[in-house]
């Protein structure tokens, strides 16, 4: 189904064409509401400024999926700010289902490909038993996905609305090349690449001027996300005063608290040039190699014919060439976008005052260890085996200057160091992911960054809203099949990289088919703590839920690294613990990166 707007305007319509349009609406709105004998119950149809909406009854909730926020981003669209929808239509619109993921390529042996550039469409969910005239916090998801993958319509968001009672929206926006490279010929008016991140404020700007209509308090929204969308979330948190997209309205009138799971926002990010120089330049070398000395409209109108594959192909061979760049695909600093790095912004104290919980979890690049061990057993790559060897390459590529040491030199006396020279594999598949979890200067996925973004932000001058501070530790959480795809690796996986999302949002697969088994008996209790501590922040700006487990605000301004102030959610121990001592931010990492942790 394609969401242009073409396909969404009424268009010219003979009189029996009408009157079958408006019988065909009548009967939706008749049926409000009311079961169908094959399929869903059919929600309210809710009337938005654009136009009236119909969607499913599932789960306990309303759901309104795949409404369009704005144009397509083709044609002269590409590479360009995104422009609303604003004109409306006249029949209802059926949001009965997800719109397209944008485009991607799959990974990891879960994920779906995607070439369809037709993408950017947001979905609500609101409890089912909503009264007439309630006005609900709003939580707006921003998914994850390295910022070259990931969709909106991976996210099941009826378990946040209905036990949270809540108005949980989420949407797509642009990814890879189509959405975070920047290059001299796009750059228009001070903009130039972070498109995505555009879309994403004009996406909370359509919340902003519809939610209501769904029930929803906008002004009461909370934004959150996960990995590159909590890095999302940095980005938006460092630029309060940018207007969004074709309005006077800024960031930081967009929301009113902020979540990020499995981000450290002090990790620094490319420039503009960085990011021109890097896969920019690689992509448009293949796909437009200069002529006679071409200008930017010729750069800009060559890049803009190339099909959604030609770009993905080229995207993917950067990737396969550059294994170490971790932010070829980005958002970058010195545009309009985000003028200021996040480091600059709180030195500034620029950065968004709003409360905020903040944290990942404990075992985080465990998972990428495991992708890593998939690689090994490649009978195409018998060269790869993990070994002392082959884990002294990436030791490397993760432990740069600067370090007084030097690279690996640098945590020869860490020790964990020992598993590392193990002749067991899988000891020291495991034990690399866990010292990579602990801190690396190279990712902005590790605890002690968790915890170092949190003290940088508590220790802007301006700043007098809490920080709740959370790692999540759950050793059932459901790794294999979900996060990673077969074969699964032999070594425990535990709570890694984005394991708690099923705890949020139910049976998350990583794929459309939204089918990850059912949590055990014990994970699920922690899913409805955590559901209930999101929801109450979400409310009040704290995490305060009667009858749980007293949840401290982070300490970090007062005690460096917080002390013991971090919530453990554990379900044998949910409660606050020492994070700093557990992953040895202070006692080794510190000492060994002074001017990114101190």
């Amino acid at each position: 189904m394609s969401y242009s707007l073409s396909r969404l305007i009424s268009k010219k319509k003979t009189g029996a064409t009408l009157l079958l349009t408006a019988l065909a609406a009548m009967l939706l709105i008749s049926c409000s509401g009311s079961s169908s004998s094959n399929g869903p119950t059919v929600a309210p149809v809710v009337q938005t400024p654009l136009g009236p909406v119909q969607g499913l009854v599932r789960n306990g909730a309303n759901e309104y999926r795949g409404m369009p926020y704005a144009l397509a981003p083709t044609g002269n669209l590409r590479w360009a700010l995104p422009q609303p929808v604003t004109a409306t239509w006249s029949s209802v619109f059926q949001a009965y289902n997800f719109g397209p993921a944008c485009p991607q390529n799959a990974r990891f042996g879960v994920t779906e490909a995607s070439d369809n550039e037709d993408c950017l469409s947001i979905n609500v969910s609101v409890p089912a038993d909503i009264k007439p005239g309630e006005k609900l916090p709003v939580m707006f998801w921003i998914h994850g996905g390295a910022f070259v993958g990931g969709s909106s319509k991976l996210y099941r968001l009826d378990k946040l609305a209905r036990e949270g009672r809540l108005i949980v929206v989420s949407a797509n926006y642009r990814l890879g090349a189509l959405g975070f490279m920047p290059n001299a010929a796009f750059a228009s008016n001070g903009y130039n690449g972070n498109y995505g991140l555009e879309d994403q404020r004009l996406a909370m700007k359509w919340v902003q001027d519809n939610i209501e209509s769904f029930g929803g308090d906008k002004t009461n929204v909370t934004i959150a996300g996960e990995s590159a969308g909590a890095g999302s979330v940095c980005m938006h948190l460092a630029s309060p005063d940018q207007v969004v997209s074709q309005s006077q309205v800024k960031v930081k009138d967009l929301f009113q608290k902020a979540i990020t799971q499995s981000a450290g926002c002090m990790q620094p990010l490319p420039t503009v040039s960085e990011g021109e120089a890097k896969a920019s330049a690689s992509i448009q070398g293949a796909l437009c190699p200069a002529s006679s000395n071409p200008t930017n409209a010729d750069i800009l109108a060559c890049m803009r014919r190339q099909t959604v594959a030609k770009l993905l192909d080229q995207q993917q061979a950067y990737a396969d060439t550059h294994a170490t760049d971790v932010t070829a695909f980005s958002p970058v600093t010195g545009d309009r976008t985000v003028p200021l790095s996040f480091k600059d912004a709180a030195a500034a104290d620029k950065l968004v005052n709003v409360p905020m919980i903040m944290g990942g979890t404990k075992s985080e690049l465990v998972l990428y260890t495991g992708y890593f061990w998939q690689d090994s057993q490649k009978p195409v790559d018998p060269d790869a085996p993990i070994n002392a060897s082959t884990i002294s390459f990436w030791l490397a590529a993760f432990y740069k200057d600067p370090a007084p040491a030097g690279g690996i030199a640098a945590i020869t006396s860490y020790p964990a160091y020992a598993g590392l020279l193990s002749s067991d594999s899988n000891v020291v598949a495991e034990t690399y992911g866990q010292v990579l979890s602990d801190y690396n200067p190279s990712l902005g996925i590790n605890n002690c960054l968790y915890l170092r973004s949190s003290d940088v932000i508590l220790n802007t001058p301006s700043r007098n809203k809490p920080i709740y501070q959370f790692e999540f530790a759950d050793a059932a959480a459901p790794a294999c099949g979900v996060g990673i795809g077969n074969p699964c690796p032999p070594f425990p996986m535990g709570p890694v990289h984005s394991s708690e999302l099923n705890y949020l949002f139910p049976n998350l697969s990583n794929n459309s088919k939204i089918n990850a088994p059912d949590l055990a008996p014990a994970s699920q209790h922690l899913a409805n703590q955590m559901v209930a501590y999101w929801a109450s922040f979400a409310y009040t700006g704290s995490p305060e839920v009667t009858g749980l487990p007293n949840w401290p605000q982070y300490t970090g301004k007062t005690v460096p690294f917080g002390g013991s102030s971090v919530m453990k959610l554990d379900p044998n121990n949910v409660g606050a613990y020492n994070s700093d001592a557990a992953h040895q931010c202070t006692a080794f990492w510190q000492g060994q990166y002074p001017s990114q942790l101190q």
